[in-house]
């Protein structure tokens, strides 16, 4: 015993210490986003599907996160909870290009993990004029009316009117968009054409008789400044068409 002591005292003495087990680091689960898709673009639903590999108790809580540029961090915008080594997630979000990423605590004997960072461009379906009207115009006193908000709140509806023989046109920014989707009601009492077009070149059209209704949609990716435009074909007071119209977008 008094070797032993003594021993010790030597190797205090020597600035020596007493040697100690290793430190073992946690095991870390592998955490991975299986997919990433927009499942209902008229609420802005998106849903994610992910593993956990080894499988945490079921039940267990998984957050996703948001890189939120704005304030430089992750946010936690939903969860879901594990079922076996998978979880599905949802959650609502207006449309946007954001990165994510699932998350798990830790959990004995495994340390808290991450998956990789995925970016996602989630479209939903938007009023045509939120972002307003960059500018209007045609002939024959050319008339383009928004529904204002407190009639229309979704800002999609607008009323289009130009005396006979004119026509009128508005524009907005579709920046980021990739459809349109436009429902129409023709007020005319005769024949009009409804287009849509890239700046001043047309996309698409169709022509409507008196009194009908019909739909006028195209794909307008990588259309910055969509227009669209009414024009009178034959009438006897000048055309009128109703409109109901929705962009695909990621703003």
């Amino acid at each position: 015993m008094r070797r032993l002591l003594a021993g010790l005292l030597l190797v205090l003495c020597l600035g020596g210490v007493v040697p100690t087990a290793s430190a073992v680091p946690s095991p870390v689960r592998t955490v991975t986003i299986s997919s990433i898709r927009t499942t209902d673009a008229t609420k802005g639903v998106i849903t994610v599907v992910g593993t956990v590999t080894p499988a945490p108790a079921n039940g267990t809580r998984i957050p996703l996160h948001q890189w939120i540029p704005s304030l430089k961090r992750w946010q936690e915008v939903a969860h879901g909870y594990s079922n076996g080594t998978g979880v599905t997630i949802t959650t609502v979000q207006p449309g946007s290009i954001r990165t994510y990423r699932i998350a798990i605590g830790a959990q004995a004997p495994y340390a808290a993990g991450l998956s990789p960072m995925i970016s996602f461009k989630h479209y939903v379906w938007r009023g045509m004029f939120k972002k307003g009207l960059l500018s209007v115009g045609g002939a024959g006193q050319p008339q383009f009316n928004v529904v204002p908000p407190n009639e229309g709140p979704r800002r999609s509806e607008a009323d289009l009117l130009a005396n006979q023989g004119g026509y009128v046109w508005g524009e907005v920014d579709s920046t980021g968009c990739r459809y349109s989707r436009n429902w129409l009601g023709n007020l005319t009492d005769g024949l009009v054409r409804v287009s849509l077009h890239n700046g001043t070149t047309a996309i698409s059209s169709v022509r409507m008789q008196q009194e009908t209704e019909g739909w006028l949609n195209s794909d307008i990716s990588g259309v910055t400044r969509l227009r669209l435009q009414l024009a009178d074909i034959r009438s006897g007071y000048g055309p009128y068409v109703s409109i109901d119209s929705l962009l695909l977008c990621t703003n």
